[in-house]
This record gives structure tokens, sequence and C-alpha cells, in this order.
């Protein structure tokens, strides 16, 4: 927990004004621009944080291009996962103290210098890490253990597929997954990929492409298929995960990165008796027990060490563009950071 203070504390009043990413109009990551705007106050009930660092998915890119699974209403600043300083208390905030690194799930809004956030979007964070491994902790760790317990129910000594093994939530699941005690086979696109999943302690890799990659997966898990699957692909590839997967096999559908339509025959889960669910972090948020379970475990296995936020490649915030093409042409490992202190 955040140690109390009294309302409407603020830290040294910032200057005027800020640098911020604005988007106009909906389409590809050109459409970013910086420019000046206000520093914001925070509302009643809000906090302002001073962004060290922004964690950039792949949920940010599809919704600068009006493809992600809620409307995105413009003019608005992107970025839905950060980092910072706590700088101000709205009105009637208590239990968060000025000047102490937080995370937060704010939606939008965080490509920027200062960002305000409701209070109760803040997430509390091993002081330890820095204000980079910060950002790339929510969305992907908390994602990752929903995939795997919460609806997954994973347990120990069962195999689990990882798509896109390298990328943030691949990496957080590979982590995840072996400190409770699973088995991993993971996929990735490039050798040096899957060096990233081994050094992360996945126990079997294979390349995403390989032409054989089916039955080297059923292979791997005895030959009788996986019975947890963390699918990010869509597409073509969805096909792949039902074959892949085994008798009574759970499908957590996390992601679509191809961008491609599915096609999904209900008699096919029928016959090995196939489950098959969907998972939207920004929901499972909305259950507080869920998030409270997830929030305890991952901050035992945080503060154990057993579980290490992988920053990937950090960028400025007049690079944005550049961050989020390198992200959706998949050139990139871990978790994608934007520090607009740069």
């Amino acid at each position: 927990m955040l140690p109390d203070m009294t309302d409407s504390q603020t830290a040294a009043t910032p200057q005027a004004s800020m640098r911020a990413i604005r988007v106009e109009r909906l389409g590809p990551p050109d459409v970013m621009q910086l420019q000046d705007a206000p520093v914001p106050s925070p509302a009643p009930g809000e906090v302002r944080v001073r962004v060290e660092a922004v964690g950039i998915n792949f949920a940010d890119a599809l919704a600068v291009a009006g493809e992600y699974l809620t409307r995105t209403r413009v003019p608005y600043t992107p970025g839905m996962e950060f980092a910072g300083i706590v700088d101000a208390l709205g009105e009637g905030v208590s239990g968060v103290q000025v000047g102490t690194r937080v995370a937060a799930l704010g939606g939008s809004g965080a490509m920027a210098e200062y960002a305000t956030v409701p209070a109760a979007a803040l997430i509390p964070v091993p002081q330890s890490l820095s204000g980079a491994q910060a950002a790339a902790f929510p969305v992907s760790y908390f994602t990752a253990y929903h995939g795997l317990k919460t609806l997954g129910r994973g347990e120990a000594g069962e195999w689990v597929l990882v798509q896109a093994a390298a990328g943030a939530l691949g990496t957080a699941s590979i982590q995840l997954a072996k400190a409770l005690g699973m088995n991993v086979i993971a996929l990735a696109s490039t050798d040096e990929k899957l060096d990233i999943a081994r050094t992360l302690g996945a126990d079997i890799t294979i390349l995403q492409d390989d032409p054989d990659r089916v039955k080297k997966v059923r292979d791997a898990a005895g030959g009788k298929g996986v019975p947890l699957i963390l699918e990010v692909v869509g597409g073509k590839r969805f096909q792949e995960s039902l074959d892949m997967a085994a008798s009574r096999g759970r499908i957590i559908v996390i992601g679509n990165a191809s961008r491609e339509q599915a096609n999904l025959r209900p008699v096919e889960l029928m016959k090995r008796n196939l489950t098959v669910t969907g998972l939207w972090l920004t929901s499972l948020m909305n259950d507080a027990p869920a998030t409270a379970e997830a929030a305890r475990a991952l901050a035992e296995l945080v503060g154990s060490g057993q579980v290490v936020p992988q920053v990937g490649p950090t960028y400025a915030l007049d690079q944005s563009v550049q961050a989020f093409e390198d992200l959706l042409n998949r050139r990139t490992t871990g978790k994608v950071i934007i520090e607009p202190g740069r």
C-alpha cells in the first residue's frame, strides 16, 4: 500500500506548458504529432504524475489506427500504461504520497511530460524498480497472470505455449509460467528472439515459421498437444492454436497481431472438448478480487526477484512515431518504452 498523505498536497509547481503527443486524425503512426500543451491540474479524485516512462503496447498502435476494441475519440494523447512520480493530489485523494513512484493504467494520455489519472487507476510498484521497469510492469504482467492463472487455470507441471515469446507479453508470460512451476514452449520469429526466451527459462523453443511447427509443439508436450495456449497472433494462425491444443485444452485469446480475421468452427471445440476464452485486461481490472489476487502474487514474485520486468528499446518523445513503427514491424523485444523527460 502507498503511504497516507493529506489531500491537495502538491510538489513544486511545474512549468505552465509541457510537450505531448497529439492525434488529430486516426491512421498509421505518423499521424502522431509532438505539440505544446498546458500542464493539467488534477480534478477531484485524480492525481497528477510527472511521467518518467510510457510502456507502449500493440493496443496503443491499434487505438491510433482506430482499430482497438473501444472507439478512439480524437483529438487525444495516446499512452495507456506509464510510470512516474506523483506530483500533485486532487481534492479528496488520500492514501497516496507526493514523491512516490507509481504505475498507472489510465486508458490514454500518458505520452506527455505530465498526466492526470484517477487515483483508483494507480498501481503500487516496488520502489526498487526503475521508471522504465515500472512502466513495463502493469499491462504485460497482469495480462500474463490472468492468462496463466485467473482464466487459464494453469498448474505446476503443465505445458503452456507462449507465442511472440520475446515481446513484452511473451517475456512476462515465460517468467511467470516458470515461477509458477509450468513448462514453457516458446514461439518466436528469429533465433535471436528464441535466445531471449531460453534465457528467461523457456524449456522448448521453436521458430514460429518452422514448417513443422504444429507437430513439433505437439511432440514437445508429449505428443498429446498443449493444455494451455496464450494466443496473440490470430488470423490464419488461430487454427494452428486449435491444432496444437491437447484434448480439453484451454486457449486464451489475448491479441490479434496479424490484424486478420480468424475463423472458428464450433464443432472443432466439441470434438476435443476445447475451451476458447477471451482476455481483455481493461474489463478484468474492474474485478476487484481478481485484481487484488494478481497484485498480491505479482508483488511477491517481483519482490523475490523471480520476475524482472523486461525493458526493451527506449525512445524520446519526439521518436514516438519510430517507436510505434518498430513495434508494428516486429523489430523490438521486451517492452517498448518512451521517456518524455529525454
